[in-house]
């Protein structure tokens, strides 16, 4: 068997597998195979393997010191899809960015300032820039574990890692409304038409209510996954919107090699549920309630990147979002309530003009938590 260095390490809501670059193969050609055997692909009871059964367990990360001025890290993240042999590099993982910076920290690839270490990073698969403030411990002069960040969907507290994503709007398409629309009309096949709203902040993602695809929008994971018909409609949307952006040429393509770009969500008005940990989440916490898909199933909270252009979309008068949950004057976050419970989303809109596809989003911030998990060696098979 083959061995390489790892540390499995939760970022946020997700986890995976960190690597440094330089403990891979020169050769890039050969890192796929390796990693759909780390994560014990294609198997999608991944029993061989380190993978979780499902897209947010399953991140890859590889990291490495930057030639770049005013950048300290760069990081590439890998999404290994379940049950398949495919690791997609096309978009970043908005929750495992804030395991980079800890890990960085905790190997002394940066340099370290306290009470607070500000890593700069750039992410690869967006040629995006995120900073994140790193509280030190004083006593082990290293990234700090405890303190009193909760953030849902992650039992307990912990030292709050702040993360902001820099210029983020347009990160794979180059615009941050993609068609230039804040609505737009979907023909979807067995469906009919549906407004929608593509937007592209952090990650590209379609949006559409949850009532005109017959849901409520408050529903948990396993209800939506278990609902085929609607898990159709979604991944049709998503399908159509994918080929509207030129990722892929029809729908068959966007399932087979894209099915992690553009993400699909549905939202609605606030309303009071039980989140997946049998918690009463109140509407009155919440400025708007979504339900995001990745890779084919209902994440169990909201993928970060999501949630970036979901807050975003809230400030672009005409979409989705705005209809649902309009900016009122001074508010400057947005709270998301999603199967986990709620997440504050802090972006900084700049309007340029009337139309809102002109618009600039200088960042988008949030708070996060990581910890390391484990560190050692991962074997694979020749």
């Amino acid at each position: 068997m083959r061995k390489f260095k790892t540390v499995f390490m939760r970022g946020g809501t997700s986890k995976g597998c960190l690597f440094k670059k330089e403990d891979l193969p020169s050769d890039r050609s050969q890192w796929d195979d390796i990693f759909l055997q780390v994560m014990g692909c294609p198997d999608p009871k991944q029993i061989d393997g380190m993978g979780g059964t499902v897209s947010s367990n399953n991140k890859i990360v590889i990291i490495w010191k930057s030639d770049e001025p005013n950048v300290d890290i760069e990081y590439l993240v890998g999404q290994v899809i379940v049950g398949k042999r495919q690791v997609d590099y096309k978009s970043n993982c908005g929750n495992m960015t804030a395991a980079v910076p800890a890990f960085c920290v905790e190997e002394g690839m940066v340099e370290i300032k306290e009470p607070v270490t500000k890593v700069r990073m750039l992410n690869k698969n967006t040629d995006k820039y995120i900073n994140v403030d790193v509280p030190i411990d004083p006593e082990t002069h290293t990234f700090a574990q405890d303190g009193e960040c909760e953030i849902a969907g992650v039992d307990g507290t912990a030292a709050e890692l702040k993360v902001d994503f820099l210029n983020p709007a347009g990160a794979k398409t180059g615009k941050l409304l993609p068609t230039g629309n804040v609505i737009d009309v979907l023909d979807i096949p067995g469906l009919g038409k549906i407004e929608s709203t593509i937007i592209d902040v952090s990650n590209p993602i379609v949006l559409v209510r949850a009532e005109d695809i017959g849901m409520k929008g408050t529903e948990l994971p396993e209800q939506i996954n278990s609902n085929k018909e609607v898990m159709e409609i979604l991944e049709k949307i998503r399908g159509t919107a994918c080929v509207m952006m030129g990722f892929a040429k029809d729908l068959k393509e966007a399932t087979d090699n894209q099915p992690g770009v553009p993400k699909v969500g549905f939202v609605t008005y606030p309303a009071s549920f039980t989140d997946i940990e049998d918690h009463e989440v109140s509407e009155s916490k919440m400025d708007i309630c979504a339900r995001v898909i990745s890779v084919f199933k209902c994440h169990k909270a909201i993928p970060l990147t999501a949630a970036s252009s979901v807050s975003t979309a809230a400030f672009l008068e005409g979409t989705i979002v705005n209809k649902i949950a309009p900016i009122k004057d001074g508010q400057t976050t947005v709270r998301i309530g999603h199967p986990s419970g709620v997440m504050t989303m802090v972006p900084t809109v700049l309007k340029n003009g009337d139309n809102p596809a002109d618009y600039t989003v200088p960042g988008v911030a949030v708070q996060r938590t990581a910890r390391r998990i484990m560190d050692g060696f991962v074997y694979i098979r020749n």
